[in-house]
């Protein structure tokens, strides 16, 4: 007669486990043997298609691209010459640096008046209001409308002879004759960014509601109790709690306006006289109508260094709001 210890088989269960586990990892789950693949080789044949997708339709013609502006290379003569630096030099000379400055005037207005109303009303919804509902989904609407539309309602709504905008501010005796919003250096890029913004409030408005709502009650009920007003409770409670959110949103914001160009291109083309002309605008209007790719990609390459530049700022704000 044998006696088993309990002990004993529990060695001899772990042992029968063990060798279950060794079997399935070699042969597999339906008995097969396994090819052998390391970790690094089997992760390297799942993500290759995708790496090699990635390279022919993004790296390859970035590179292509930037090895253009060594060139001088036009868009309607065959062939090309290296000329070096040459692109470079000349574009830095001539009118970058007023692309530049136009460039950030668009963008910080087209980031601050978005920033400003989405987070009124993110605030307005946030409280309670009565049909706050009904009205997020309305405020949501110009955002989902494409912006070339968006720019031609607004063209209209701007246009000199028969637009909106003229006919209410005549009417209720603001101006006494109409403005060409478009074509006068000093009302078009507002005008641009008046535009920029009605599309671009929405998102700044459901980026900051979707922070207020993470601030915690029982913080606002001690503010109150303190005596603190509402002014002081949105100072000590509220921006502490989403100013993370608040700093992405408009960082993401910047970036996006920094390389906006269907809402410039479709009201003004970069006129007039070039004062609306951004970094987007230029390079396309060297390329094609220029016909001058080595310039346009010169250009094009300093735009893209800014862009880097802004968007490691974006991942440095992210990662310490991560690691918080």
């Amino acid at each position: 007669m044998s006696t088993t210890t309990p002990r004993s088989g529990i060695r001899s269960g772990q042992n029968k486990r063990q060798e279950k586990h060794e079997q399935h990892r070699q042969y597999g789950p339906y008995g097969r043997r396994q090819s052998g693949l390391s970790d690094g080789a089997f992760a390297l044949l799942l993500t290759g298609p995708g790496v090699a997708l990635f390279a022919a339709i993004i790296v390859y013609p970035l590179i292509a691209a930037l090895v253009t502006g060594f060139f001088k290379q036009s868009l309607v003569v065959p062939g090309r010459t290296f000329v070096g630096l040459d692109n470079f030099r000349e574009v830095l000379a001539d009118d970058f640096w007023t692309i530049l400055q136009q460039t950030l005037v668009f963008t910080v207005g087209a980031t601050v008046l978005p920033f400003l109303i989405g987070f009124a009303l993110a605030l307005a919804l946030n409280s309670g209001l009565k049909g706050s509902s009904f009205l997020r989904g309305l405020f949501l609407f110009p955002w989902v409308i494409p912006g070339v539309v968006v720019s031609f309602l607004w063209m209209w709504i701007f246009n000199a002879n028969y637009g909106v905008l003229n006919g209410i501010l005549i009417n209720t005796g603001f101006i006494d004759e109409s403005v060409t919003w478009l074509g006068e250096p000093a009302t078009a890029m507002l005008a641009v960014i008046i535009t920029k913004t009605w599309a671009s409030f929405p998102w700044m408005m459901v980026m900051l509601l979707a922070g207020l709502q993470t601030v915690p009650k029982e913080l606002q009920e001690a503010a109150a109790i303190d005596g603190a007003g509402m002014v002081g409770r949105f100072f000590a409670v509220t921006w502490p709690q989403v100013r993370g959110v608040a700093a992405i949103a408009v960082l993401l914001e910047f970036i996006w306006n920094f390389q906006h160009f269907d809402t410039i291109f479709v009201l003004t083309g970069g006129g007039p006289a070039g004062t609306t002309e951004t970094f987007a605008v230029a390079v396309y209007q060297t390329a094609f109508k220029g016909f001058d790719l080595g310039r346009a990609t010169a250009l094009g390459g300093l735009w893209m260094l800014l862009l880097l530049l802004l968007v490691a700022v974006y991942l440095r704000i992210s990662e310490r709001k991560s690691v918080r």
